[in-house]
């Protein structure tokens, strides 16, 4: 069907729709924005719009992406404007300038399922008709005793569809040289069939493709879990240009500096920082958390969150394939890729195993046969053959369940972690977290927030520090600075009004420089008042304690300066209190003055303080601390440039916030997303609880089989017994693992 057929087709679903809902008298569509109006004359059924209308979508969904129609069929108009296309019943000029436009909600389409989704229910669905058709031999062939071979027919459709997966897998993998776990299943099926136990082979092919479906089916949930981020991204944006028009673009086509408006209710398309407008934007899709977050002048956007309420506009300043969207989603699909070390252990162990099994298996046939002289094919009701022995053993000894023990542990584990804010990479980040007794912490934003208050306003002389709070306040207006920042925001929660500054000027690396009235004013660190005509005053001015930054102000007849601090996260108290609840020895690595750094660890409680640490010193620190008392195990936290070396050398490297260093954020091994510490607390905890449940995997899987290897070498164990211990260990571990996926862990 060509292009333009299909526009065709789905101008015929918006007439279609039309027809049969008289009280609408135009379709606007923008399938590319998923943006749809309808123009009405009066009153409607909203609810019954609606309903009728996702239909129409849905049957026009996959038609969407044809070129723009060239025709409408008779008593109906088209028309273009811009990227829409109008759809309406042929009217004059006056009527449609009496129509109402009402905004609809783009209708949400039901996707289709995923590989793995698909995968899972077809295992399912064979799994299914081999338990129906096996119970239905099971049972002709105790009522129908005499003819045995319907009892066979139905156990034939049972053996196909409770084999067919193992059968393509094992074809694949003979192709390639190999032979795994489906090979040991087909022949034990076909062993037992040879000896002409029916029954036995159709239950070990049932709960083999039973298991196999409730593995696929808890990889698809921890799929599903990371690939709703990838859902997130947006693909359009609304580009602001120079003379303040709009212009609707692809994502990719953004560049850094560029302005972006987002409306309420639509995506962020790229990281920026906000330069007009105030809204707030749900940001759970990064961080697990549920809280809207206020955005306003100067604050930070995330591509793939959702702006609710305000209209903003922000400059890009990340591309949008570097932004923080596309970073989680690429350090998700790298954590999967990467394996634990005991995972790796058992691929290794699981593929020699496998050879181990059938050797054994064989060899233990001779040795019942030759040895103790057993029949070698023949079953007696007092008596089991050789043959019948050896395909227990190869059953009860297959290592199903010791391969999945770790890796659906880890899996589910990475899934949980990254609904709740808490980036694994790899498998070997969630064993080592769990070994870590000494946390290391940096200071300014992983201890504090890294965003400095204003505490006090002072002047000299006393009694003008309103003046101080609005010359500061007029001076600073227009800049990002940090500092700057944090006097605007405190000026206007105090209703200061902004004075009007002339012949403004920045002094590189100082402060700045501007004209009241006839009165120069200043604004700048202690050094800028100590090098100039107030030098002689300024050195015996106070100096501000430890922890307090200072900005001085020089008015008319009036100095004055601004005291700020950087805040104390009000969680770092609780968190370290846990953890040393824990018996985890917690210390600050800060290149900070040490008054300061001890001021903090005094109010948070903290066992250590190393402060005035250059980068190089910071890492010697991690050295240091590994080495003492028995080489122990550190994790460090941090979120700058200069904390990139500390946490390549620590045991484990953690990130704070998407929103971190790319330097740190590549050489961290766990990323806690929003600057949330208490997230350190949930990854520790997922990652005791993910090593409990490996351990809990491999001794199940285990020892399941010596058990039952012992006990068929031994004695005649039936198969029956043998393939339901075997499978039933392998759904255990499944179900085990899964409880990571859907507990609290935190």
């Amino acid at each position: 069907m060509s292009s333009e057929n299909q526009g065709v087709d789905w101008v015929e679903e918006l007439v279609q729709f039309l027809r049969t809902q008289p009280e609408v008298s135009a379709v606007r569509v923008d399938p590319a924005s998923r943006k749809i109006s309808l123009a009405t004359l009066g009153p409607v059924d909203v609810a019954a719009l609606e309903a009728k209308l996702a239909e129409t979508i849905a049957a026009a969904e996959a038609k969407f992406a044809a070129k723009s129609p060239r025709a409408a069929p008779a008593g109906y108009q088209l028309r273009t404007e811009g990227g829409a296309t109008v759809i309406g019943r042929e009217s004059c000029e006056t009527a449609q300038k009496l129509w109402l436009w009402r905004e609809m909600e783009w209708p949400e389409i039901k996707a289709e399922p995923t590989a793995a989704d698909q995968e899972w229910r077809t295992l399912g669905w064979l799994a299914a008709f081999c338990g129906l058709f096996g119970v239905a031999g099971f049972v002709t062939l105790h009522a129908l005793p005499g003819v045995p071979w319907v009892a066979k027919l139905f156990f034939g459709v049972a053996l196909v569809t409770g084999g067919w997966d193992a059968v393509v897998d094992t074809r694949e993998n003979l192709r390639k040289g190999r032979i795994d776990i489906h090979f040991l299943m087909l022949a034990v099926a076909v062993g037992a069939v040879l000896i002409n136990a029916w029954s036995e082979a159709v239950l070990l092919l049932f709960l083999f493709s039973a298991s196999g479906a409730m593995e696929e089916y808890a990889l698809d949930r921890t799929q599903r879990e990371v690939s709703a981020l990838l859902k997130t991204s947006p693909k359009r944006a609304v580009r602001v240009l120079a003379d303040g028009t709009e212009e609707e673009v692809a994502v990719d086509q953004l560049q850094v500096g560029q302005r972006v408006r987002v409306k309420p209710g639509d995506a962020f398309a790229a990281d920026g920082l906000v330069v007009h407008g105030r809204s707030a934007s749900d940001e759970s899709t990064l961080t697990g958390e549920a809280t809207p977050v206020e955005k306003g002048l100067g604050d930070q956007v995330f591509s793939g969150t959702i702006n609710l309420w305000g209209a903003l506009d922000f400059d890009v300043v990340r591309l949008p394939a570097e932004s923080t969207l596309q970073k989680i989603i690429r350090l998700i699909q790298t954590a999967q890729k990467l394996k634990a070390p005991s995972e790796r252990f058992t691929d290794r162990f699981g593929t020699g195993y496998t050879y181990a099994v059938i050797g054994g298996s064989a060899l233990m046939f001779l040795v019942w046969w030759l040895g103790f002289h057993l029949p070698p094919f023949e079953n007696t009701p007092e008596v089991r053959s050789a043959f019948y022995r050896a395909m227990t053993l190869m059953v009860v000894a297959s290592p199903c369940a010791l391969v999945l023990s770790i890796p659906s542990a880890i899996l589910a584990a990475i899934a949980w972690g990254a609904r709740h804010g808490v980036l694994f990479r790899g498998g070997a980040a969630i064993e080592k977290l769990a070994e870590i007794n000494v946390v290391a912490l940096d200071k300014t934003g992983t201890l504090t927030t890294g965003e400095l208050a204003v505490v006090a306003y002072e002047s000299f002389p006393p009694g003008r520090e309103r003046e101080v709070m609005e010359l500061a306040f007029a001076l600073e207006a227009k800049s990002e600075h940090p500092l700057a920042r944090a006097i605007v925001r405190d000026a206007r929660a105090h209703g200061v009004k902004a004075i009007e500054i002339g012949d403004f000027k920045n002094i590189v690396g100082a402060g700045v420089h501007g004209q009241l009235g006839d009165t120069p004013v200043l604004l700048g660190r202690r050094e800028l008042l100590e090098a100039g005509p107030l030098a002689a005053w300024a050195g015996k001015l106070p100096q501000a304690p430890a922890e307090l930054a200072e900005i001085w102000v020089v008015g008319k007849g009036m100095i004055g300066r601004v005291l700020l601090r950087d805040q104390i996260r009000d969680e770092s108290r609780a968190v370290l209190a846990e953890l040393k609840r824990l018996g985890i020895h917690t210390v600050m690595l800060t290149g900070d003055r040490r008054q300061a750094a001890e001021a903090v660890a005094k109010e948070l409680g903290l066992a250590e303080v190393r402060a005035n640490l250059t980068p190089e010193q910071k890492v010697e620190a991690i050295m240091d601390l590994r080495k003492s008392n028995g080489g122990r195990k550190v994790a460090m936290v941090g979120d700058g440039v200069n904390d990139a070396p500390c946490l390549a050398a620590a045991d484990v490297g953690v990130a704070m916030g998407a929103r971190g260093s790319d330097a740190a954020l590549e050489q961290a091994e766990v990323i806690l997303m929003h600057d949330r510490i208490e997230n350190f607390l949930a990854a520790e905890r997922l990652s005791r609880r993910a090593r409990a449940v490996i351990r809990q995997n491999l001794t199940i899987s285990l020892g399941v089989v010596i058990v039952m290897v012992v006990a068929t070498a031994w004695g005649a164990v039936p198969l029956a017994i043998g393939v339901a211990a075997h499978e039933g260990s392998t759904l255990v571990v499944c179900l085990n693992s899964l409880r990571l996926l859907f507990g609290r862990n935190a």
